[in-house]
């Protein structure tokens, strides 16, 4: 008869009451030296942090340093985690932070009015329409490539992953008042370059 885990079972079942416990729990394991725990919290949080990440950086290879960058930041930094805030929320304003650096660290292309005004198209599914709409996509990211760091950070943030304008001043460092200026900056942007596409 098999009863409840005593000391006898298997080593892999420390990694599976970790799979099962709360991030803060996790949190601590992991500031302890827990690997496993750590490896826990990753694979929880990382898609998440990922698509947040490719959504401000517009590239899958930098959102994957960054994420990867972040989770190496956190590790080193876990035995000053305080708890004062969720993980979820603390290892999102790491990621915020590093792709705000990459942001700034990146010059211009062009102005919002190069954009120029292209012609709206029939809504089929024909394989002309499907290449109009690559083509705003690829607008969309360029337009997005022209707003500040901050203001893509809040616009992401806020409009694609649908986040509290309260998460986002924790996570960007600023007030709620400056957050929500930045998205309607951002909006009014988008909304100029994107005209043509409406």
């Amino acid at each position: 008869m098999v009863g409840p885990r005593t000391q006898n079972a298997p080593p892999d079942s420390r990694a599976e009451d970790a799979a099962d416990a709360d991030d803060a729990l996790l949190a601590v394991r992991a500031a302890e030296g827990d690997e496993d725990a750590f490896a826990v919290l990753v694979h929880r949080h990382a898609p998440a942090l990922i698509r947040l990440a490719t959504s401000l950086l517009g590239t899958g290879a930098e959102a994957e340093d960054a994420v990867q960058d972040a989770f190496l930041s956190a590790w080193r930094r876990l035995p000053e985690f305080q708890g004062r805030s969720a993980f979820g929320t603390w290892i999102y304003r790491i990621v915020t932070n590093r792709c705000l650096n990459v942001l700034r660290a990146r010059r211009p292309v062009a102005s919002l009015e190069a954009a120029g005004d292209v012609a709206a198209a029939e809504y089929t599914t024909s394989p002309a329409r499907i290449a109009e709409g690559r083509d705003a996509v690829r607008e969309l990211r360029e337009a997005l490539d022209l707003l500040s760091a901050e203001q893509r950070a809040c616009w992401v943030l806020r409009e694609l992953d649908g986040r509290s304008y309260e998460f986002i001043a924790g996570t960007v460092g600023i007030s709620q008042e400056a957050v929500r200026a930045r998205v309607f900056r951002a909006r009014r942007s988008l909304t100029q370059a994107m005209g043509a596409w409406r």
